[in-house]
C-alpha cells in the first residue's frame, strides 16, 4: 500500500511539472476588466507564468471549499460539544450519585442504613 501511494504521489508530482513546463508563457493577469478600469482610472495588473495562475486558482478553490464546509459544520461540531459537557455533567452525577448510594464501611451502620422490608 505505501508503494501504490509513493506511485500515485511521483505521477501527480509528474503531471504537474508538466503542466508546469507546457504553461511557462507569461500572461497578464488583470483585477478589472479594461473598460471598467478605463472608468475607475486604475488599472491593476501582473503578468505571470500560466502555470503559476493555473496552481493559484487550484490552491484558491481548495481554501475556499474548506472553509465554506468548516462553516457549514459549525452546528455540527456546537452540537457535538453540548452533548459532550451533557455528558461529562451526567457522569459526574452519577459518581456522585454512586458515592452517597455507596454502603458503609462499617458493618453496624451498614446494618441501621440497609432498608426495611415489610
Amino acid at each position: 500500500m505505501r508503494y501504490l501511494r509513493l506511485a500515485l504521489l511521483f505521477i501527480l508530482a509528474l503531471s504537474l511539472v508538466l503542466v508546469a513546463m507546457a504553461n511557462r508563457a507569461p500572461v497578464l493577469v488583470q483585477l478589472l476588466p479594461n473598460d471598467f478600469a478605463a472608468l475607475l482610472g486604475a488599472n491593476f495588473g501582473l503578468e505571470l507564468p500560466m502555470f503559476l495562475v493555473i496552481f493559484a486558482s487550484i490552491i484558491a478553490g481548495l481554501l475556499i471549499g474548506f472553509v465554506w464546509e468548516w462553516l457549514r459544520e459549525h452546528k455540527h461540531r456546537a452540537a457535538a460539544r453540548q452533548s459532550g459537557k451533557a455528558v461529562s455533567k451526567l457522569e459526574r452525577e452519577l459518581a456522585n450519585m454512586r458515592d452517597a448510594t455507596s454502603l458503609p464501611k462499617d458493618d453496624v451502620l451498614a446494618i441501621l442504613d440497609a432498608p426495611k422490608v415489610k
